[in-house]
């Protein structure tokens, strides 16, 4: 990954903001299509109408497109997790039923997510650089979501035997493991259903106060 653009965290013009929006846009339709590396920067440049000029002056390189791009799916799902824990009279069991809703989403979309998410976290594995990268921007994330859990703790009078960031890791765990099952077997595994059984079991054994969400909707 190379270095960040020299005006990073400066205010953005509306028509500069708006081009990289538009080059943000092109590179989600190009990765669904060709994935992360067999889609080029001219490939991007070309769907959103613009010039590399145009490209290099908004974003360092691809990298940083799928992490930009991360971000911001990240943010709308933050959103409605928000939303749903912050629904008066949910049980614990609905709430955590309603938050594989959220995540289950559009089956076509997270597929595509899947897939880049997939491919990008390989690719950091062998590039120290976008490793660095993406270990930041799933840090961004878990402290989001932390803040969420830390509400839905409260709310709910939990007790968690382990830290929220650790509590996090084991829910991603969960949601990410189960739509890979799905995916690979669907005639097998349908779809948010591990989600669905296993996300109560390890809220129950990650919190004390919580034995009611071995009760949910894991038999559906």
């Amino acid at each position: 990954m190379a270095t960040a653009n020299a005006d990073q965290g400066k205010p953005r013009s509306h028509r500069r903001q708006a081009t990289r929006d538009r080059l943000l846009a092109a590179a989600g339709e190009v990765f669904a299509e060709r994935g992360f590396h067999g889609a080029s920067v001219e490939d991007i440049c070309e769907r959103a109408g613009f010039t590399r000029g145009a490209f290099y002056s908004n974003f360092t390189d691809k990298d940083e497109l799928v992490t930009e791009l991360y971000a911001q799916h990240s943010r709308r799902l933050r959103t409605a997790v928000t939303e749903v824990a912050s629904r008066p009279g949910l049980t614990l069991p609905d709430l955590l039923d309603a938050v594989v809703d959220v995540w289950a989403g559009d089956p076509e979309e997270r597929r595509r997510w899947h897939l880049l998410t997939t491919e990008f976290g390989l690719h950091a594995l062998r590039d120290e650089q976008a490793r660095r990268a993406w270990a930041a921007i799933q840090a961004d994330v878990r402290s989001g979501l932390a803040e969420v859990v830390d509400g839905i703790v409260r709310s709910h009078d939990l007790h968690p035997t382990v830290s929220t960031d650790r509590f996090v890791r084991l829910v991603t765990m969960v949601l990410q493991g189960g739509l890979a099952q799905h995916l690979l077997e669907p005639d097998q595994v349908g779809p948010g259903e591990l989600e669905r059984e296993f996300l109560p079991l390890v809220t129950a054994a990650a919190t004390e106060g919580a034995g009611a969400a071995r009760g949910g909707r894991a038999g559906r």
